[in-house]
């Protein structure tokens, strides 16, 4: 079978349940080494949302804020929301192992598998919004993060902007709810919390790939990665680099972050 065009037909199709049967058995063929890769093939682009069918699209002003985790309201809001970064993250995968050609069989392996894990965090985050009475869908959505897939058309800025900042700040913000969820710790908070640690531990490894595959890319291009990637990060956030954030320095470290970097980004002298 062809690699690529399996894949493609996971990565654009329209139903959760479909898309995810497709993955699993598309996954389970490409470890057995039963798919064969044609650098030549030229895949369709993402232009439109995988989801466009199931879900209501709208501005993110328009989307439900997540606050309020002590009612079924605040919690379905919050797990709707994860569950839409989680869904967008498999697509997010399945492009950078789809996009990119000529690259070490090492490259896909690691994509993939991380779309393996958003495709688990993705049903381990929906199971729980149905026991809520809702399912993945019901709650109008953005599509900033498909957005982004469009516009980072090189690997090494598909690398450092998807896994090297927007899920890196996951890397903050993951706490951040946690907090708020240990302030209300009724028995499903509690168990929101126990997901939000599985999704944050494999973070940091999903981070620490784009990190390898960052690097990679800087070594065979010639151009030094942290000079590059603020560049790069400015082109498509202006005014990031220059901001004081507040960064979960183990985190980083553990996922590749210079020491240079964590002082730049945050503003501070040193990276202990």
């Amino acid at each position: 079978m062809n690699y690529h065009k399996e894949l493609e037909e996971v990565l654009f199709a329209s139903d959760p349940d479909k898309k995810i049967k497709k993955f699993e058995e598309f996954y389970k063929s490409f470890l057995k080494n039963d798919l064969e890769f044609d650098d030549h093939y030229k895949s369709k682009k993402a232009i439109e949302p995988s989801y466009e069918g199931f879900c209501k699209i709208v501005p993110p002003s328009k989307v439900a804020p997540r606050k309020h985790f002590d009612t079924k309201e605040g919690k379905i809001a919050l797990l709707h929301t994860i569950a839409h970064i989680e869904y967008s993250a498999i697509d997010l995968a399945l492009d950078a192992a789809l996009r990119f050609n000529d690259m070490p069989l090492e490259y896909y392996q690691d994509w993939l598998e991380v779309a393996d894990d958003e495709v688990r965090h993705f049903n381990m985050i929906n199971s729980m919004l149905n026991e809520l009475g809702v399912k993945y869908g019901d709650i109008p959505v953005h599509t900033n993060l498909l957005e982004t897939m469009k516009k980072t058309t090189t690997l090494i800025e598909r690398m450092a902007v998807v896994p090297r900042y927007l899920e890196a700040n996951g890397l903050e913000q993951n706490p951040k709810i946690i907090k708020k969820l240990e302030s209300n710790p009724d028995v499903f908070n509690k168990n929101i919390i126990k997901a939000l640690y599985v999704i944050l531990d494999e973070e940091v490894d999903h981070v620490k790939k784009g990190d390898k595959w960052f690097k990679y890319e800087c070594k065979k291009l010639g151009v030094e990665p942290h000079k590059k990637y603020m560049e790069i990060i400015e082109k498509f956030y202006p005014g990031s680099t220059s901001k004081k954030m507040r960064l979960n320095f183990k985190a980083r470290k553990d996922a590749g972050f210079s020491c240079d970097e964590l002082k730049q980004l945050s503003k501070k002298d040193d990276c202990s």
